[in-house]
């Protein structure tokens, strides 16, 4: 018995709409590409290549666009017999310190069979060993950090590698550097050396407007679905919808992705609207749940204040942090937890921010009023309540009512 068949009803290419896809042209983005394409200039023309950091939300552009440029810069050098150009991409996620970043830039140099140790040498033989492998290579290197504010404060590479010529650590190839970050405010945090050797040239990528985005979707959506399979109000609902969120083309593509997904699992012969509305759902749900994972119980009980404030009164959305903690309090009570105090539970309303559950906005009300933050919920509350109910204080609370008020007033 066969288990598993191809199914080709659907889609002509799915792979058009993954991650990893690299377009032939890119969209929307004619200004930042000239731009960017302008920094890149100098290593054309035999230059010490600037160092470009470029910076905007999650999926607008900024690694595809790189991707793009340094693929033609490395095939447009090799017209040249007296340029070589090497580049390399380093996503930060897992990269937390300049320790990390050094001897994964070592190991991507080496062979297979002479890779170091992640653990146990100072970081200044490391440095020794990255500066030998770089002499070896010779030539332009750009070196790309994806995600460089994982690196957090331990920034030392990112003076290091810029200057490492200048300082007589090399004298055959010549670095550069390209920081990409979803981090607005990560440049304040840098060292003022560090700022001022990685912050060479910038680039601002802002969101995708729903125009944008539409036409991003319809070119990709040409070459991943068979013909006729789209209705015609699919990619301008996933287009809206992405840019009604974060104007986000990733968002947009996960969407066309996931609807088309939907119809294929249930054998529907055309993708719909109600595709792409269920396929939302389920993306939201599924964010959420990996945001939270690894959040206590208190964590979750932090977002349900939000939640049960949210229904209660939604006029008065956003909410201080003393009034939810009232809402919190409570709950810890009804579930027979201890309550965490003041400044654990702001800790956990913070973490909710950083994992774009809650939107936190920041108030200067002067001297008289002094300065605070305000929450609201950022995600669907369907979402939020889906989620919760999957966890073990569902049985602890009336959830179900929660949805039930919630749905009364329109917020569902």
């Amino acid at each position: 018995m066969t288990l598993f068949e191809r199914s080709e009803a659907i889609f002509e290419d799915e792979n058009v709409l993954h991650d990893d896809y690299q377009p032939e042209s890119l969209e929307e983005r004619d200004a930042e590409l000239e731009q960017y394409t302008a920094y890149l200039q100098p290593v054309i023309n035999g230059s010490q290549p600037r160092n470009i950091f470029l910076y905007g939300k999650t999926g607008v552009g900024k690694t595809a666009v790189t991707k793009y440029l340094l693929h033609h810069l490395e095939e447009d050098a090799r017209q040249y017999d007296d340029l070589t150009v090497t580049t390399v991409y380093l996503n930060c996620e897992d990269l937390t310190s300049s320790y990390r970043v050094a001897v994964e830039l070592v190991n991507t140099f080496r062979g297979p069979s002479d890779q170091i140790s992640r653990t146990g040498y100072p970081l200044n033989a490391v440095y020794e060993k990255l500066w030998t492998e770089l002499d070896r290579i010779g030539g332009t290197i750009l070196i790309v950090l994806d995600e460089v504010d994982y690196i957090g404060d331990d920034d030392s590479i990112l003076y290091q590698l810029p200057r490492a010529r200048s300082n007589e650590k090399i004298d055959r190839a010549r670095i550069g550097i390209i920081g990409i970050s979803n981090d607005f405010k990560y440049r304040e945090k840098l060292d003022p050396r560090v700022e001022d050797t990685l912050c060479e040239r910038e680039l601002h990528f802002p969101p995708y407007d729903a125009t944008d985005l539409q036409n991003i979707l319809e070119k990709r959506a040409a070459l991943a679905f068979k013909d006729d399979i789209l209705e015609g109000d699919v990619v301008p609902l996933c287009a809206a919808f992405a840019a009604q969120d974060k104007g986000s083309a990733r968002q947009g593509l996960d969407l066309l992705l996931e609807a088309g997904d939907l119809a294929r699992r249930r054998n529907d012969p055309v993708v719909t609207e109600d595709h792409v509305r269920e396929a939302k759902q389920l993306l939201e749900k599924q964010r959420i749940e990996e945001s939270m994972k690894d959040l206590t119980s208190h964590g979750h009980l932090t977002l349900l204040a939000v939640v049960t404030s949210t229904v209660a009164d939604s006029s008065q959305v956003p909410f201080q942090k003393q009034q939810l903690y009232e809402q919190y309090h409570d709950l810890a009570v009804a579930t027979d937890r201890d309550p965490l105090g003041g400044r654990a539970f702001h800790n956990h309303l913070a973490e909710l921010s950083m994992l774009g559950i809650l939107d936190r906005t920041k108030r200067n009300e002067g001297r008289g009023g002094g300065i605070y933050y305000e929450y609201e919920i950022d995600v669907p509350i369907d979402a939020a309540l889906s989620t919760l109910e999957n966890l073990h204080m569902s049985g602890e609370l009336d959830l179900e009512s929660l949805r039930q008020n919630a749905a009364a007033q329109g917020l569902l």
